[in-house]
């Protein structure tokens, strides 16, 4: 496995806000004369959750490794969070997280064409912020035109903060910092539009965080703009469950059944291993 954490601030030359993050952990397979030789990978974004105030450990690694084992080149994102989580700071991080995998694709024989993101929580709601900001003047006045290219071609919605009311409002909170003219900006549901990525969304029905709610009005979203998307809503789960297996202390063999569910999905989009020889 090749692993390295790239500093993305640094990496393209945009001066570091202070007190923010932006790191990225790559984990990409290795290519060699004995293992994995020309093969061409479909890619993996993980946004980890922690309602904009921490990244949850929980929802990095034991994610990463779950797409890892079925091929992918995976990368999971770092954002700022707590007085830095206002926007726009972790939709650029996240912006820019996406352009370095398309850069960096024939380096580590990443497709370009097939990356996906998974969103957990307040990650889901970056995770829509990605899917419909990415290309908002406030990203593109500091990445310049490029911004426009970080559109996904596939994304994972896991119990997502989504709407602005009748959601987690810590996490709303620490996306707008209280300013409530972000509101329209921030509602992911609003924002939908036909250039956002084909989604899988799923949730549990007894959400106690996160109303499920948000994903039902999610899905009506993409069904009212005509975006492909896949609906999972578990009778049965708390928030958080991540791989909802014991690794992460949270075992729900029903729950536990979304990564199968999501890999099928995205291999039936087209998000398999390319083998040039």
């Amino acid at each position: 496995m090749i692993t390295k954490k790239i500093d993305l601030y640094e990496h393209f030359g945009i001066a570091r806000p202070q007190g923010a993050s932006g790191y990225l952990d790559v984990y990409a397979h290795p290519v060699d004369q004995e293992f994995s030789k020309n093969r061409i990978r479909p890619a993996m974004l993980v946004l980890p959750g922690g309602g904009y105030s921490y990244c949850s450990f929980r929802e990095k690694e034991p994610i990463v490794m779950k797409y890892f084992v079925e091929g992918f080149n995976c990368y999971c994102l770092d954002y700022s969070v707590g007085k830095m989580a206002k926007y726009p700071t972790p939709v650029i991080e996240a912006v820019m997280a996406m352009l370095y995998i398309r850069e960096t694709a024939e380096e580590l024989h990443t497709n370009p064409d097939k990356v996906c993101s998974v969103g957990f929580s307040a990650g889901g709601h970056l995770n829509g912020m990605l899917n419909t900001a990415y290309a908002n003047k406030e990203i593109v006045e500091v990445l310049g035109e490029r911004a426009k290219t970080a559109i996904l071609n596939a994304t994972i919605f896991a119990y997502a903060v989504i709407k602005t009311d009748k959601t987690h409002a810590g996490s709303i909170q620490n996306i707008t910092g209280g300013d409530a003219s972000l509101l329209p900006i921030v509602d992911i549901a609003k924002n939908v539009n036909q250039s956002t990525a084909p989604a899988f969304i799923w949730a549990t029905v007894n959400d106690g965080a996160v109303p499920s709610e948000s994903s039902l009005d999610l899905a009506v979203a993409y069904k009212k703009a005509g975006v492909p998307f896949e609906l999972h809503m578990f009778e049965n789960g708390t928030h958080g469950l991540s791989t909802a297996t014991d690794e992460v202390n949270s075992i729900n063999q029903a729950v536990s059944k979304w990564i199968e569910l999501s890999i099928t999905w995205l291999q039936n989009r087209g998000f398999v291993i390319i083998r040039t020889e």
